[in-house]
This record gives structure tokens, sequence and C-alpha cells, in this order.
């Protein structure tokens, strides 16, 4: 496009509403590859050392696992990555699925004896990212590109949308108007209706157990809210990360919606919960300020913030493998194995209830310095406490 019909489109955009208003700044922008519009600040390097540890059932044939593999992006940046087997010297193939561009290394263990290991020793620099959102700015689309297609999907076996979500929608937003702020009404309502329990959750994203359960972890709270934010109109994905700190399980997802000129905006309403739960527990705070803790945990959820404690390792849900597995991932937490063409169950060691488990993790996290994990630093809430305040990044 030349300079001359830039500005006749701009003038043109002028006059056909707010929808477009901001054509020369954002609707030129509607691209799903747009990388990060965030202001990231305070790096941490970690040295990371992931191992699975996997058995297979008696007698197993061909036992396949797929790791994901993270790339360097935005908020983060992979300095090294190796990949290793053991007791099987095992070679990996190294593959992309198409759909969300995530990367595998991938595994076969003919005849396994006993369990196999898998080893990922990484070294990864994480930012800060905050997008300090602004309703004002926020750009309502009325048709996206084809390439968001994969991103608004209302049939998947992890976020699905259909009548009931529909109708409860109407009850959440009953007059639709700014996508920043119908999008902030699903996320504060989920914070309000949903429990958070390990023993009753889908490891699969499912907004369809979200929305009959009220309950569950990360993975329901945000495929339900990808659901409901693609009946606003938004494209949505879940992102599948690891939390670099010692815990059950590394594993961790964040909900993302694309919302021009911000593009892809980050959150995570399961954390911010449990904090906000974690505020109004404190016997040692006023209830004032447990109020304006409380207040300043929303805010800045709904303002875009995605912290320097975790990595992302795979975007989207639903999605073939590669090479194909017997059946496609709703999504890959930490590893996806199956044996003889049967996907092994998926283990949530946090959950008390579970006992038995076809594979596990082994963790270790270095950091290049100390740093709090924001979602338990109550303190670090304080700076987001004014109602009107602009959270500014510390470097």
């Amino acid at each position: 496009m030349s300079r001359r019909q830039f500005l006749l489109w701009s003038l043109f955009a002028g006059f056909v509403g707010s929808s477009v208003a901001l054509a020369d700044d954002a609707a030129l922008r509607l691209d799903p590859a747009l990388p990060y519009q965030a202001a990231r600040s305070n790096p941490v390097t970690y040295d990371v050392e992931l191992v699975a540890t996997v058995t297979a059932p008696y007698k197993t044939k061909l036992l396949r696992v797929w790791l994901p593999i993270p790339v360097s992006e935005g908020g983060q940046d992979v300095i090294s990555s190796a990949v290793s087997a053991f007791p099987e010297d095992v070679a990996a193939q190294v593959g992309v699925e198409p759909m969300f561009g995530n990367r595998f290394a991938y595994f076969e263990f003919p005849n396994p004896q006993g369990a196999q290991q898998i080893r990922h020793q990484l070294k990864m620099k994480v930012w800060e990212l905050r997008w300090n959102l602004d309703e004002e700015r926020v750009v309502k689309v009325s048709e996206w590109p084809e390439g968001f297609d994969r991103y608004r999907r209302s049939e998947s076996q992890a976020v699905v949308t259909g009548e009931p979500f529909q109708e409860l929608l109407a009850e959440i937003v009953p007059r639709p108007g700014n996508p920043l702020r119908d999008f902030e009404a699903v996320l504060v309502w989920t914070d309000r209706n949903f429990r958070y329990d390990h023993a009753h959750a889908s490891l699969k994203a499912s907004s369809r157990h979200a929305l009959e359960m009220r309950t569950g972890h990360c993975s329901d709270y945000h495929g339900f809210c990808a659901a409901m934010g693609r009946l606003l109109g938004q494209p949505t994905r879940v992102t599948y990360g690891i939390n670099a700190f010692p815990k059950a399980s590394p594993s961790h997802c964040k909900l993302e919606a694309f919302l021009p000129p911000y593009g892809w905006v980050s959150f995570d309403v399961s954390e911010t919960q449990k904090l906000a739960a974690a505020v109004r527990a404190r016997s040692d705070l006023s209830d004032k300020e447990k109020e304006t803790l409380t207040n300043a945990a929303r805010r800045r959820l709904t303002r875009g913030f995605r912290d320097n404690t975790w990595f992302c390792q795979t975007r989207g849900t639903d999605y073939e493998l590669v090479p194909a597995a017997a059946n496609r991932a709703a999504v890959v937490r930490t590893i996806y194995a199956e044996a003889d063409g049967k996907a092994l169950p998926d283990p949530d060691p946090s959950n008390i209830e579970e006992t038995r488990f076809s594979w596990m993790t082994s963790h270790r996290f270095q950091a290049d310095r100390v740093v709090k994990y924001p979602f338990t630093d109550v303190e670090s809430l304080r700076e987001w406490g004014g109602a009107e305040s602009k959270s500014k990044p510390k470097n």
C-alpha cells in the first residue's frame, strides 16, 4: 500500500464507525502471528531440567512419547535445548504440528522393558509482560481474516461453544458493547463462580466440563473463558507452559485473547482467584486493605499480565501431533504418551485422591537471581492498588 493510499484509507476510516476507527493502528495488524505488543521487563534466566518417567503396560509392543519443545517469542528466549532418553538410547525426531506451530521431540521405544526416562535440559530467558489495556483503544472487528479461524472454532474436544454457553453469556453480558469490557465481565464472572479443585478437573481445557461442574483447575477455567470469548467474537487460545519453581507438577496454563491493537494478551484467571482468596484469609490485614489488594489483583488480571516465572511450551487445543498419534491431542501439558495406540492417562500429582500414575515428571530450576512468584506474593499487588493507576514495570 502506497502512502497516498494509506492516507486515503485512514480518512475513509474516520467516517465508518468505531470498529475501524483505529484501522491504521490495528486493523492492518490483524495477524495471528503478530508478536506480543506488551511492555517487557524483569528478565530472569533459568537453567531447567525436566525429566518424564514413563511406565508402559506390561508387554507393550510400542511406546510413543511426544515432548513439547518451547520456542523463542516476545516473552521468552530459548538459549539452549537438548533432549535425551534413558535407559534406552533413543534419538528424538523433532517436528512441528501445522495448526498452531507447536514443536515436539518424538521418541519411539519398541518393546520397552521397565520405565523409560525422557530428559529435557534447557536454558531460558523469561520476561514479565504487561499490556496495560485501555478499553477505549480496543477495536471491535466485524470480520476476522481466515488465519484466525483456528482460534474461533466452536467445536473440538476441548474448547466448545453451543446453546448453554450462549444462554449464560446473555446473562453475563446482556448488552454487548466494548470488546474489552465484555471480555472482562466473563473473566470476573468466572472468578466469582468457579471453584478450584484438582480432584474434579478435566485436564483437557474442557469448556463443557467447566460449564457443567463450575469447578476444575487452570485448563478448565481458561477453556471456559476461551469459549465465551469466541462467542463474543474474539479469537482465543489456551497456552500451556511450565512454572519455573518447585511444585507437585510444573505444568500450568494461561488464557490468551486477540484484542486489537494489543494483539495477543495473556490472562491468568485461576491463579488470580487463588491469590485473592489468600488475601482475604490474611489475619494481619484490615478489611480495607483486603479490599484494596483484591481489587488490585483483579486490576492486574484485566489489564493483561504474564509473569516471569512461567514459560510457554504449547499454544492452542485439539490438534494433530507430528508424527500423528492415534488421536488428536486436546492439550499437551507436559508430555503426551501412548502405548500400542492407546493414550496413557494424563496424571495430576496435585490430586490427593490419585495414587497411580502411568508417568510422572521430575524437575529442577535454577534462576540467575531471586524471583518471587507474583501469584503468591501479596506485596506485588501494591503497585496495582490505585483505582486510576497506570502500572509501569520495574526494571
